[in-house]
C-alpha cells in the first residue's frame, strides 16, 4: 500500500520533502507533480525500481526516461552541452521543456537512446519538484504518468493513488499541474529541432 502526502504546491513542507526524497534514496517509486503533468521517478542509479515503472508503463527497454534537473550545472554533468545549446537551455530553463542532447559517460547506458546515445533532460518549474531535486542532490530518473492504452497523463492525485496504490510506493498530491506533456526540444544536431509540441512555448526554437 502506497504512502500519500499532500504537499503544498507553492510552499512544499520540508518534512515531507525529506521524508520522500529517503524513500527514493531507499528504492522507492514515486509519484510527484511537475509543472506539466504528474510524473513517476525513482532513483538514477536504481535498475529495479526502473523495472518496476517500466511495468506500470508497460514499456519496453527501447522507452527514453528523462532525466529531470534541479540547474543547467547538472544538466551539464549528464549531458554534453556546446555553447549555442548551453545559451538556448539558460533563457529556456526552468520551464516546461525536454531537451535531448548527447549523453556523457555520467549516463548509464540503459538510460540512453540504444543507438543515438542521446539522453532526455529537463529543469522543472515547480516549487514540489526543485524541492525534491535540492534535497536529493542529484537528478531523478523520470517519465509522464500516462497508463497503458491511455493518451492522457492521470491528473487527480486520488485517482492515482486508487490505482497504483499496490504499484508505487509513494503519491504526492501537488495539486492540479495539467495535462499537456513537455515540448521537446532536439539538440544534438547543434540547432534546435522541435520533436514535440507540448506545453512549452515553442516559438524561442522556431526557425527564421
Amino acid at each position: 500500500m502506497s504512502q500519500f502526502f499532500q504537499i503544498h504546491p507553492q510552499n512544499p513542507q520540508l518534512r515531507l520533502i525529506r521524508q520522500a526524497v529517503e524513500m527514493v534514496r531507499q528504492g522507492a517509486v514515486i509519484v510527484y507533480p511537475t509543472d506539466s503533468a504528474y510524473a513517476l521517478g525513482c532513483h538514477l542509479d536504481d535498475k529495479k525500481a526502473l523495472e518496476r515503472i517500466q511495468r506500470i508503463r508497460q514499456v519496453d527497454a527501447k522507452h527514453n526516461f528523462t532525466l529531470m534537473c534541479r540547474d543547467l550545472s547538472e544538466i551539464a554533468t549528464y549531458a554534453k552541452v556546446d555553447n549555442v545549446s548551453y545559451r538556448l537551455l539558460n533563457h529556456n530553463t526552468p520551464g516546461a521543456y525536454t531537451f535531448i542532447l548527447p549523453a556523457t559517460r555520467e549516463v548509464p547506458r540503459r538510460l540512453q537512446h540504444p543507438k543515438r546515445r542521446t539522453i532526455g533532460l529537463r529543469i522543472p518549474d515547480h516549487p514540489v519538484t526543485q524541492a525534491l531535486l535540492s534535497e536529493l542532490g542529484e537528478p531523478l530518473m523520470s517519465t509522464t504518468l500516462i497508463m497503458p492504452g491511455e493518451e492522457m497523463p492521470l491528473t487527480e492525485p486520488y485517482e492515482i493513488r486508487e490505482r497504483l496504490e499496490h504499484h508505487v510506493d509513494l503519491v504526492i498530491d501537488g495539486g492540479h499541474c495539467g495535462i499537456e506533456p513537455t515540448t521537446v526540444i532536439d539538440l544534438t544536431s547543434g540547432l534546435p529541432e522541435i520533436a514535440r509540441v507540448g506545453r512549452g512555448d515553442t516559438s524561442p526554437f522556431a526557425k527564421d
